[in-house]
């Protein structure tokens, strides 16, 4: 028998709950995913959606790790949370309700991808296009004469980031070496290196040891700031601004008053056994040597002091540190005598204003050309795909400065010889390989643009700045 009391306490109780409901987040669906259906080609994984009517929808994309999200506020799931896929691209979708009525899809991805998000009626369906053969540039120009190259793409190994800097010297720009603190001594990341150098953009340089001591050739304003311990690859950075690659020797001498010649072993870095060291004011205060060699103190060409260890170094001279067979070679050195200092890396590179070293050569006169057997490049830099540095030129003069992410799901990294073959790629006649792994960073207008393996900024030793000015001072 009808009985409208009831009736009505019904729809009083049920408006009661709603409202309770509502008030606690919940909401009534306005769509349920009743089916998900998958499907596969060489270029797109398809995710279809059947829905019972249209979702509203808002996408998301992550990086660490590599994931699409999409968002269904007043959606629910009747249909399994969880699809594996056999996908070179595309690992998994899950489907979860972070919050009442509230439906996330993610996509978990392998690889640098695209994406189209749709949705179309009759039947009612929401399409997730996920396009695997994928290549995004994006250009922009931070400055007259500078061009900044965002660059990802898939390619046979995986996913690849690159960043291309292109610089005209030509427009009011040129490229120096910047020191690490202003000294050998001493590490530092690279944004505070390019700030305090007014650098528009930086890249990283050389290797370098944990003390901040170059691996390498390093000359900062035509003096020696660092020596190889072999013939190795080298950018020259002339007065005019003329750049050069090619690989250095260096040689250094002192003279005795008695014309004995006897070779420096190094520049700047810690002394050896039986060796002789030369530290200069590039180094840091002091020499920081031990007791067990013996330091002659230069000014002017002549020894002003003589001590056992930890000498500070003159701003206007340098100190010899002597150490066994070395030491008794000057041994007869005393305050007063003369000493002439000879370095040469080689008639053209004398010339050079400033100059920074690392290598392999990547490119010569435009063809491929790796001298990494040569310059005896062990697996830490010669093995596998890592992140990577490189500095290349154009035969036009343009400048090119390249990082390319690696170690991360976003990208993968370079072989020295796909390096190579990018280099040449972008155009550069002659290009070569700078220091990479965690140390790869590129800052522009002060900020980092790349993403570090180590996801944060790596301490170097020095580094290469763009700087204004048509020669660098």
């Amino acid at each position: 028998m009808f009985n409208p009391l009831r009736l009505k306490m019904s729809l009083l109780v049920t408006a009661l709950i709603m409202l309770l409901l509502q008030s606690s987040g919940w909401a009534a669906p306005g769509a349920v995913v009743s089916k998900i259906r998958v499907s596969q080609n060489v270029e797109t994984v398809r995710l279809v959606f059947d829905v019972s009517a249209l979702p509203e929808y808002k996408i998301m994309t992550l990086e660490n790790p590599l994931r699409l999200v999409i968002d269904m506020p007043g959606t629910v799931n009747k249909t399994a949370a969880q699809y594996v896929l056999n996908d070179p691209t595309v690992a998994k979708l899950r489907l979860a309700e972070v919050e009442p009525g509230k439906l996330r899809a993610v996509v978990d991805l392998k690889t640098a991808y695209g994406y189209k998000v749709f949705t179309l009626k009759n039947p009612n369906r929401l399409i997730v296009d996920i396009i695997k053969d994928y290549e995004r540039k994006l250009v922009e120009e931070p400055a007259t004469g500078i061009k900044y190259t965002s660059w990802l793409r898939n390619q046979a190994s995986g996913p690849l980031w690159a960043h291309i800097l292109e610089v005209d010297p030509q427009a009011g720009f040129a490229l120096k070496p910047i020191l690490s603190n202003g000294a050998i001594q001493g590490l530092e990341p690279l944004l505070p290196m390019a700030e305090r150098s007014g650098a528009i953009a930086a890249v990283n340089g050389s290797y370098f040891g944990l003390d901040g001591s170059i691996i390498g050739l390093l000359k900062i304003d035509g003096e020696i700031a660092s020596t190889p311990e072999m013939s190795r690859t080298a950018l020259g950075i002339m007065p005019d601004g003329k750049l050069l690659i090619d690989q250095v020797h260096y040689e250094g001498k002192i003279e005795l008053p008695d014309s004995r010649e006897i070779p420096i072993n190094a520049v700047n870095r810690e002394r050896g056994e039986n060796e002789l060291v030369l530290y200069n004011g590039l180094y840091a205060p002091a020499t920081g040597c031990n007791n067990f060699g013996i330091e002659y103190v230069v000014v002017n060409g002549k020894v002003t002091a003589v001590n056992t260890s930890n000498s500070s170094i003159p701003s206007d001279g340098f100190v010899l540190s002597a150490h066994g067979a070395a030491a008794k070679l000057i041994a007869g050195l005393k305050v007063g005598d003369s000493v002439k200092v000879n370095q040469t890396l080689g008639p053209v590179w004398d010339n050079t204003r400033h100059a920074l070293g690392a290598g392999p050569m990547l490119v010569k006169n435009n063809s491929v050309f790796l001298t990494t057997k040569i310059e005896e490049f062990g697996s830490d830099v010669a093995g596998g795909r890592a992140p990577r540095t490189a500095l290349g030129l154009k035969a036009d003069g343009t400048i090119l400065l390249v990082v390319v992410d690696g170690r991360q799901e976003l990208s993968t990294g370079m072989t020295l010889l796909e390096l190579a073959l990018f280099m040449q790629e972008l155009g550069a006649q002659d290009a070569m390989n700078l220091d990479g792994g965690g140390s790869s960073e590129m800052v522009l207008n002060g900020k980092v643009i790349n993403k570090p393996s180590d996801r944060r900024e790596r301490r170097v030793g020095d580094a290469l700045a763009i700087v204004p000015g048509h020669v660098a001072n």
